[in-house]
């Protein structure tokens, strides 16, 4: 297993997003993603990744016809009811379909967080590192 440290840079492929900021979260559950709107427009939610003050932001929108909406806890352990979508995260040479939480992290430092739910028996962590897969994906050999 490969070990991550508090915060790293992560791939969504799917979403074509690349070296987007995550904090490792093994307090949550859940992962969350940043997501500035959705809507349900059609029977098919309709989001927006991130926001126009992030250096990645796109303004690109997303179309995804299988979600769900679920009750999710905040840090707060107050229950929230969030979108669900499921997508391909690269960690490593690591490619996991996963489920993310819809949710506005606009105020916070890291668009991404990554709950135990994808972490647990993928990876070590290390709190006194950072940033080990990104290092690791750049190393010039």
């Amino acid at each position: 297993m490969e070990i991550l440290g508090r915060s790293d840079r992560v791939d969504l492929p799917g979403l074509g997003l690349y070296d987007i900021h995550a904090k490792i979260d093994t307090g949550a559950y859940t992962s969350s993603l940043h997501c500035s709107s959705a809507e349900i427009v059609d029977g098919k939610l309709e989001f927006v990744l991130l926001d126009e003050e992030h250096p990645e932001f796109t303004g690109m929108k997303f179309i995804f016809d299988n979600y769900e909406q679920r009750e999710i806890k905040n840090s707060f352990g107050e229950a929230e009811l969030r979108f669900v979508i499921k997508t391909k995260i690269q960690i490593y040479n690591h490619v996991i379909k996963t489920e993310f939480s819809l949710s506005n992290r606009g105020s916070l430092k890291f668009p991404i967080l990554l709950g135990r739910r994808i972490l647990r028996n993928r990876f070590y962590i290390d709190v006194t590192k950072k940033d080990l897969s990104f290092k690791s994906k750049h190393q010039v050999i």
